[in-house]
């Protein structure tokens, strides 16, 4: 499930090592960056929700279990940390707006992109983890359900609703180009 070199940085972090711990954020930041930032929807709030994540991961490394690979362990509480935000964001009545201004003014060839990221932050935050997991990331029902924690028939409904209110989204006459 983890590899040597893993393992290794793994054993020298849980003992208070930072190089080691570095060394495993060097080869899950790209990862764990994306999936806040399709979470959020804002690159400063992704900076910020990946750092929490690590920042987790080090002081539950006591707790990690070595039967699930170190990358779905840190999807887990990477899942958790921008879902736990999300909620925090809706209970303040804040929204990022920032962002989806300066999307409006996005040029064309990445417009649909934009469109795109634009639809995806309006999902419900549990409908958009199972959209970023399987359709951006590539993985499968059932490894979504177990970084969820829901059963993989919710994966499946929450995938079909999320296509229902993104097609509804993205043919909007103001979203077209």
């Amino acid at each position: 499930m983890v590899t040597e070199d893993e393992s290794r940085l793994i054993t020298r972090s849980r003992k208070g090592d930072w190089e080691a711990f570095a060394g495993l954020v060097h080869l899950h930041q790209r990862m764990i960056h994306s999936l806040a930032y399709r979470m959020s929807g804002s690159l400063a709030d992704a900076d910020d929700l990946a750092q929490e994540t690590f920042i987790r991961a080090f002081h539950g490394l006591p707790d990690y279990r070595a039967t699930a690979k170190f990358s779905s362990w840190l999807y887990c509480i990477a899942l958790n940390v921008c879902l736990r935000w999300r909620k925090a964001e809706a209970r303040r009545g804040t929204v990022d707006t920032e962002w989806l201004a300066a999307a409006a003014h996005a040029d064309a060839p990445n417009r649909r992109v934009d469109r795109l990221q634009e639809a995806l932050v309006q999902l419900a935050p549990k409908l958009r983890a199972a959209v970023i997991l399987t359709a951006f990331e590539g993985h499968s029902h059932a490894e979504a359900a177990s970084f969820l924690g829901c059963r993989e028939s919710t994966v499946s409904w929450r995938l079909f609703t999320a296509r229902r209110q993104l097609a509804r989204l993205l043919t909007r006459p103001e979203n077209l180009p």
